[in-house]
């Protein structure tokens, strides 16, 4: 018997590491989405993971209510007074019909029933309100260090990305967006990281979790003692970047 949180869970397991070592959103992305809506006043961020972008809306929309179905990945996110965590699955939330004028999801998309969700994201919008998703790909660094981290992501763990990440790679290109689409701009993603920085965000990849799964060990401290001459000195802290990339439409009606 299917249980109602049965679902494609690759982070749980992950759950506090995803917390400390995934990369935030940048603040400029929610102020341009809150400016997209008729009213900011209710938003649900689906997929919410630990918060990370439930919490970047809240500086911008009156309440936010954040699902996701990984009860641990909810355990480990942050309390904020806008902000309602509820456990649900993307495509059966707990709101009402045309209870929010903005639905967010960040880097989750490609696990979705797709078409439940849409439908779903239908459902709760009152009209003319907006759906933003978006997904970032391999963290850049420098030409030299890149190249390491490309061969990794697609040589080393490549054969243990669910197929999903193949939605990532098209950069979202080739999903069905029913909706009125619009331009969001892409502000950068970046943060400033230590070595150790990285190698934490690099264990929270899913082929990474499934390799180690599959075979026992870290591929990622091998990886890492092949950067640390391009990362410069001990305890050195460089600006890592992500490409982000961004779709938008209007509910109609």
């Amino acid at each position: 018997m299917t249980t109602p949180f049965t679902f494609r869970d690759h982070f749980s397991g992950a759950a506090r590491e995803y917390a400390a070592f995934r990369p935030r959103y940048p603040d400029a992305l929610f102020a341009a989405l809150a400016g997209r809506v008729p009213a900011a006043r209710r938003a649900w961020d689906c997929a919410t993971g630990n918060g990370q972008a439930a919490l970047g809306l809240a500086r911008h929309v009156s309440a936010v209510v954040a699902t996701d179905a990984s009860a641990e990945q909810l355990a480990q996110a942050s309390v904020h007074p806008r902000v309602l965590y509820v456990r649900a699955k993307a495509e059966r939330s707990p709101l009402l019909p045309g209870s929010v004028d903005l639905v967010t999801v960040a880097q989750a998309l490609h696990w979705f029933d797709r078409p439940a969700f849409f439908e779903e994201a239908r459902r709760v919008l009152v009209p003319g309100g907006l759906v933003a998703v978006w997904s970032y790909g391999v963290a850049e660094v420098d030409p030299r260090i890149d190249r390491v981290l490309q061969f990794f992501y697609h040589d080393v763990v490549g054969a243990y990305w669910p197929v999903e990440r193949a939605l990532v790679e098209l950069r979202y290109g080739t999903i069905e967006f029913p909706f009125d689409e619009v331009s969001v701009p892409s502000p950068p993603m970046q943060a400033h990281w230590g070595l150790d920085d990285l190698g934490g965000y690099l264990r929270t990849w899913s082929a990474t979790l499934r390799y180690r799964e599959a075979l026992g060990r870290d591929p990622v401290d091998a990886l890492l003692r092949d950067i640390a001459p391009l990362w410069g000195p001990a305890g050195a802290r460089r600006p890592v970047r992500w490409p982000l990339v961004i779709r938008a439409g209007h509910r109609a009606g």
